[in-house]
C-alpha cells in the first residue's frame, strides 16, 4: 500500500474537503486529486464520491478512514515515544548499587529524578561490591554505584568519584574502648560484626590489618545487612567497622561510640561506575547529572 496516498486521503476525510487538504499539505489540488485516482485504482476500491461542490466519502472510505486515524495516531505515539528516549525523558535504568549508596544516598537522588522524570522506570539492585561490578561488566545493569578503593576497578570499567566519606571502628557506649584510642593491634582482639564476604569495609578491615602486619580481626558474628550488624553492636556485641554515613548519627545520638585507632585515618570513596567507552543513554546521562550536582 502506498503510504504516501493514504496520507492524502487522511487528511481530505479529517478535512472533508480536496481544497483544505491542498492547502494544509502544499500540493496543488489536480495533483491530489490524480493521486486519489491512483490510490483508489491501486486498492479497488471506490473512497471519494462528489456531493454537490464537495465531496463525501463512500463506505469504504468511511471505514478506511477510521482505519487511517489508528495508523496515524500510533505513528504520532511512536514518533513522540522515540523523541523521549532521545531527551531522556522516557526509558529505563538499571543500578546495582552497594549498601551504603543504596540505603543513604540513592532514595534522595532517585526522588530528586523522579519527580523531574516521572515516566523513567527504575530498577535498583542492592548487594555487595563484587557483584555489583560484575553485573555491570555482565551488562546486567546502566550503572554501579559503589563504596570502596579506586584501584579495585577493572581496567573495563570507568569510576567516577563523587565524594569520600570517613571509615570508623564503633562499639557500644558501655564497651570498654568507647571513645577510646588503642592500637589497631588491641582493636583486633574484639569480636566483630561484620557484613558477608565481598563487602567492601571488610576487604578494607582486612587489607589494613596486612598492612599493618596486624592479626586478622576475628569476625564471629555476619550479616547480609547493614542494620542488622549495627543493631547487634548497639546492643553489646562487638565492634564494627563501618562508613561515617551509616552510623554518624547512631554515635550523635549516644548509641554507639567511636574507638580511636592510632595511626588509622582510612576514607571510604563513593564512586559511580559505568563501563567505558560505551555511549550512555540520554536517560542514563540525565541521572548521572543530577547525582553529580548533588554529590
Amino acid at each position: 500500500m502506498n503510504l504516501h496516498a493514504l496520507r492524502l486521503f487522511h487528511v481530505i476525510a479529517s478535512t472533508g474537503s480536496v481544497t483544505r487538504a491542498s492547502e494544509l499539505l502544499n500540493i496543488s489540488q489536480p495533483a491530489i486529486t490524480a493521486q486519489m485516482k491512483k490510490f483508489e485504482k491501486e486498492l479497488s476500491l471506490s473512497l471519494i464520491k462528489p456531493r454537490g461542490r464537495g465531496i463525501a466519502l463512500t463506505d469504504a472510505g468511511e471505514k478506511l478512514s477510521l482505519l487511517a486515524d489508528r495508523l496515524f495516531a500510533a505513528e504520532r505515539q511512536i514518533e513522540q515515544f522515540c523523541q523521549e528516549y532521545r531527551d531522556g525523558t522516557n526509558g529505563h535504568i538499571r543500578i546495582a548499587a552497594t549498601y551504603l549508596p543504596a540505603h543513604f544516598l540513592l532514595p534522595t537522588w532517585i526522588g530528586k529524578f523522579k519527580r523531574q522524570y516521572e515516566q523513567v522506570e527504575m530498577t535498583i539492585t542492592t548487594t555487595n561490591s563484587s557483584d555489583a561490578l560484575k553485573q555491570l561488566l555482565n551488562m546486567e545493569v546502566d550503572l554501579a554505584i559503589y563504596g570502596g578503593l579506586p584501584e579495585k576497578y577493572p581496567n573495563s570499567i570507568l569510576a567516577e568519584e563523587l565524594f569520600r566519606d570517613e571509615l570508623w571502628f564503633v562499639v557500644a557506649p558501655s564497651h570498654g574502648f568507647a571513645n577510646r584510642q588503642v592500637t589497631l593491634s588491641e582493636m583486633m582482639q574484639v569480636p566483630f560484626v561484620m557484613r558477608e564476604v565481598g563487602s567492601s569495609t571488610r576487604e578494607r578491615l582486612l587489607a589494613l590489618c596486612r598492612t599493618y602486619s596486624a592479626p586478622s580481626p576475628r569476625i564471629t558474628l555476619q550479616f547480609n545487612g547493614l542494620h542488622e550488624a549495627i543493631t547487634a553492636v548497639i546492643a553489646g556485641y562487638g565492634a564494627n567497622f563501618i562508613s561515617s554515613l551509616v552510623v554518624r548519627e547512631y554515635v550523635e545520638r549516644g548509641e554507639l561510640s567511636r574507638v580511636y585507632v592510632e595511626g588509622v585515618h582510612l576514607q571510604n570513596t563513593i564512586a559511580v561506575c559505568t563501563r567505558k567507552d560505551e555511549p550512555l543513554p540520554a536517560v542514563v546521562t540525565n541521572f548521572l547529572k543530577l547525582i553529580q550536582e548533588g554529590a
